[in-house]
């Protein structure tokens, strides 16, 4: 437990709509902006501040007590954090948790995190869910509600930016290589538990960045293809990863993607994503698959999905969908050995409500090789 609560300065958050609050200031002293968004999750906050698909947001947890049970190096998903900002009503500069390494406002500090605590969220969350998603400034350093809410305005707006490269890795890297089957992964923002998802199936795995390599992917030789989560507009990364998708399709072996991967595996059959009036972030989301007829507690964090009405049932049959708005959660594809899905099912809400969906797509990757291996049927002159 930290021994002493450090001082706080005055912090200030607007909102591009005009609305501003004040409250005081954790993490480092500075000036963030990005797209507001809020997570409904009651744990897991420092899951949550190293998602890749959050890179460039404002984060604002509907949860009040935040910090309380501090940080620990083990549960980061990607080496930095990846907010733009943080958002919290109650801000815990004391944490008691015995296995802890640190405290959440050192966590911060070293991560470089500007936030603001003591506001309303509740206030915030009901304007957003009203208003719709938008573009909001913390600083703690400007006191000029005006210049703020100016440069909230002229923040870059998520629809039509390009984040994926962002947070990729810069080469391709092998992170398992005694598996029974080769699994080439696309990194756009992929998340720790998803390779260690992966590891655990006795998979080969090889991790391309985001702007790969076309003929280094062939010479790879996969068994299957996995294309990953991860931040911004998938309209905007269709330049780069279009092409992978094509290839992948052409092998005839399967795909698998998740959230990003998900819309681009979709956006590749013609079938349209949208911007979400207000995106789906948290832990309680119910989705129900249509083929069994369950409903499955799942992670969220997307801010784009794809259209239902631009579903052609000749390209795609829906596998899962969300209880709470009936929006598209998940997609069988018709002209290719395809799955995917727009929740997480590499996390634990359920807790392991979703995990299936991997074992779903080994066992495709482990049919084609079986089939692949058989012998050919005998002709009539070998009767």
């Amino acid at each position: 437990m930290t021994p002493n609560t450090p001082e706080h300065k005055m912090a200030i958050l607007a909102l591009s709509d005009g609305t501003v609050v004040r409250g005081r200031s954790v993490g480092i002293t500075g000036t963030t902006g990005g797209e507001l968004c809020f997570n409904t999750s009651m744990t897991g906050y420092q899951e949550i501040f190293t998602d890749p698909s959050y890179y460039g947001q404002l984060m604002m947890m509907t949860y009040p007590h935040i910090g309380n049970y501090g940080t620990m190096n083990r549960d980061d998903e990607a080496g930095k954090v990846m907010i733009a900002g943080l958002i919290v009503r109650s801000f815990s500069d004391d944490y008691s948790n015995p296995i802890a390494d640190g405290s959440l406002q050192e966590y911060l500090e070293r991560n470089k995190v500007v936030g603001i605590s003591g506001v309303d969220t509740r206030m915030l969350v009901r304007h957003i869910r009203t208003k719709g998603v938008m573009n909001a400034v913390i600083s703690s350093e400007i006191d000029d509600e005006n210049e703020l809410i100016q440069k909230a305005k002229e923040w870059d707006s998520m629809v039509g930016l390009e984040l994926a490269t962002k947070v990729t890795r810069k080469e391709a890297q092998t992170v398992s290589s005694n598996g029974s089957y080769k699994i080439a992964a696309f990194d756009y923002g992929i998340k720790q538990n998803i390779i260690n998802s992966f590891i655990k199936r006795s998979c080969s795995l090889r991790i391309f960045p985001a702007e790969a390599d076309l003929e280094e992917v062939k010479a790879w030789k996969a068994d299957g293809y996995f294309f990953s989560n991860g931040p911004g507009d998938p309209n905007a990364s269709m330049p780069y990863a279009g092409p992978i998708v094509e290839y992948a399709k052409s092998t005839g072996k399967p795909l698998f993607g998740i959230c990003l991967g998900h819309q681009l595996m979709a956006l590749s059959e013609g079938i349209a994503v949208k911007k979400m009036f207000v995106g789906h972030r948290g832990a309680n989301q119910p989705v129900k698959n249509t083929d069994t007829g369950l409903v499955e507690i799942t992670t969220q964090n997307h801010g784009f999905a794809v259209d239902e009405d631009a579903i052609d049932e000749s390209k795609a049959d829906i596998t899962h969908i969300n209880l709470n708005d009936n929006t598209i959660e998940g997609l069988r594809f018709k002209n290719f050995p395809g799955m995917s899905v727009q929740y997480h099912p590499e996390a634990s809400p359920g807790p392991h409500d979703s995990s299936y969906l991997f074992d779903q797509f080994m066992d495709m990757v482990k049919q084609r090789l079986v089939k692949k291996s058989d012998p050919p049927p005998l002709n009539e002159e070998d009767d």
